[in-house]
């Protein structure tokens, strides 16, 4: 097969959960023995050089096309004024992609076009105007104005609060009227899969959850976890998680740092905000972007993701489970993610439950090593990247991508 897929972003390095949902599956196809092309915009904060992804042999070949997508406060006041569609989906939206995307188009065959996430659906009006016998499949990374709608819910400031509702509205009615526009749509968690139906996508709505290259993330019997540790990582460029680890600091570490002093958390993440970068916290390590992600996980015992907002599914919890880390998250963190409380995962909500948890922790009252082994368990057969892979093949067949689609007339 000959894919064409639509990325808002180089996904390179897979440091963070949607660029290694977007690298597993393309790299995933082009061992398959499938073809790729991966068109991306070159974003500033994303930028990657023309062979970022090269190491993948000449099976993927990567295409972009330079995009500014930096936050403009006279961008936002002007698409607030003038705009129907979200700021955060206009700034993605590019004459010059578009341009490119069309002269792929109608220059060479494809059997699918896959678009991921809801900041490229805009692209399926050019699909569906310069080549419409290609079958559109949308990868829903997330239901984005759920999001949108959750962090304005959890928002104190009454301003702010107020252009986060704009903005979760404006995605809704955006998301309304294009997701329904895609040949498919691949729901990245089962919630989302309903979700989705809701909206109004017609069939094939499938579950087809995030993989995980289990070769990239292989425990090394070597490192020894730290005693009475815990780890926070995820990218602080994402709302939700600053949120969520802003949240923890405040209603949960004190009271468990005052029952158990010797208890330690290290937070790591990339574009760390000053903030919390400049934290001086008792018994709290900042320690910013960190080179390796896996050997991190590994020197610290147990996982936290108190993530409040947020959809779709957090692929930093499958490698945690795949290197056998005790995981503790909120229902909302592990959502969508086929786990059970206290067999391969500990699930907390309210502060009061966190620090019970901890507690029992710190006094070895449940097996934590237990649970990090049956996670283990759980990703290697649910979540490994070729299963997936193999589903979006099943896919775009079942979307009749099978077979090469004629070139329009130009």
């Amino acid at each position: 097969m000959n894919v064409l897929q639509l990325c808002p972003r180089v996904p390179f390095p897979p440091t963070d959960g949607g660029a290694i949902a977007m690298y597993d599956v393309a790299a995933g196809l082009v061992r398959a023995g499938h073809t790729v092309t991966l068109l991306a915009a070159n974003t500033p904060k994303h930028q990657q050089a023309a062979d970022a992804l090269a190491h993948l042999g000449p099976g993927l070949r990567l295409v972009t096309v330079d995009v500014d997508t930096s936050l403009s406060p006279l961008k936002a006041l002007r698409n607030l004024l003038f705009s129907p569609h979200p700021y955060n989906v206009e700034r993605f939206m590019s004459g010059a992609l578009a341009a490119r995307l069309t002269e792929l188009l109608t220059t060479e065959h494809f059997d699918v076009v896959q678009m991921e996430g809801t900041f490229v659906a805009w692209y399926v009006d050019v699909v569906q105007r310069v080549a419409p016998g290609v079958p559109t499949v949308l990868r829903a990374h997330n239901v984005e104005h759920e999001i949108w709608d959750q962090l304005a819910r959890n928002e104190r400031q009454g301003l702010k609060a107020g252009y986060l509702r704009h903005l979760a509205r404006r995605l809704k009615r955006f998301e309304a009227r294009y997701l329904p526009r895609f040949s498919a749509v691949a729901a990245i968690t089962e919630p989302d899969q309903r979700r989705l139906r809701q909206l109004g996508c017609p069939e094939p709505v499938v579950f087809i959850p995030a993989g995980v290259d289990l070769t990239r993330v292989q425990p090394d019997a070597a490192i020894k976890a730290k005693p009475k540790t815990l780890f926070f990582l995820g990218s602080l460029d994402w709302r939700p998680n600053v949120e969520g680890l802003e949240w923890f600091l405040e209603h949960v570490w004190p009271e468990a740092r005052k029952n158990h002093p010797e208890l330690e958390l290290q937070v790591a993440g990339k574009n760390m905000p000053a903030h919390i970068r400049a934290l001086r916290v008792p018994g709290v390590r900042v320690h910013g972007f960190v080179a390796s992600a896996p050997v991190f996980m590994q020197e610290y015992e147990v996982m936290i993701v108190p993530l409040l907002s947020g959809g779709g599914m957090r692929v930093k919890i499958i490698e945690g489970m795949a290197l056998g880390k005790c995981i503790i998250s909120t229902g909302l963190g592990s959502e969508g993610i086929a786990v059970r409380h206290l067999h391969d995962i500990l699930v907390c909500d309210d502060p009061q439950q966190w620090i019970e948890v901890l507690g029992q922790y710190c006094h070895g009252e449940f097996c934590y090593k237990g649970v990090g082994e049956q996670a283990q368990r759980t990703a290697q057969l649910l979540y490994d990247n070729d299963k997936v892979v193999q589903r979006f093949v099943e896919l775009y067949r079942r979307v009749g991508a099978g077979q090469a689609v004629a070139l329009p007339p130009r």
